[in-house]
């Protein structure tokens, strides 16, 4: 049974802002669409989740990092050829523990972003990111 692609999922996406503005980034790994592209941590949104407490557990399961506290930034939507997905992004300045690769994936904290290649919905945003560091 294939998926809806009418009906968009909804996707949990954190960024983790350090004081000077650095943001982490995680490569997709091998085995999931656009493996190798760079983007924001998260995951989808499981039935009757609130997004808040799908983005504290997507960052425990992948990261081992526990989200103390995020706040609501921005929504954009997404049509990939394999999902269409309703990204939630919230950005997170207060978390405990250090970020590890738990699902084999690399990451990176970048001030000026420079990793290639990014997923195509990540690029907007780190344009929008560079202009709330401002």
């Amino acid at each position: 049974m294939s998926e809806n692609k009418s009906m968009p999922i909804d996707v949990a996406v954190g960024i983790l802002m350090k004081p000077n503005g650095d943001v982490l980034l995680g490569q997709r790994p091998d085995g999931k669409p656009y493996a190798g592209y760079w983007e924001f941590p998260g995951g989808k949104v499981e039935a009757d989740e609130a997004i808040l407490d799908a983005l504290k557990r997507e960052f425990v399961e992948e990261l081992g990092v526990e989200v103390v506290s995020a706040e609501p930034w921005c929504g954009v939507e997404h049509v990939y050829p394999h999902a269409h997905v309703r990204l939630h992004f919230y950005i997170s300045r207060d978390w405990r523990g250090d970020p590890q690769s738990l699902e084999n994936q690399a990451f990176a904290w970048q001030g000026c972003v420079g990793v290639e290649p990014l997923l195509p919905a990540t690029i907007p945003l780190i344009e929008w990111l560079d202009e709330l560091r401002k």
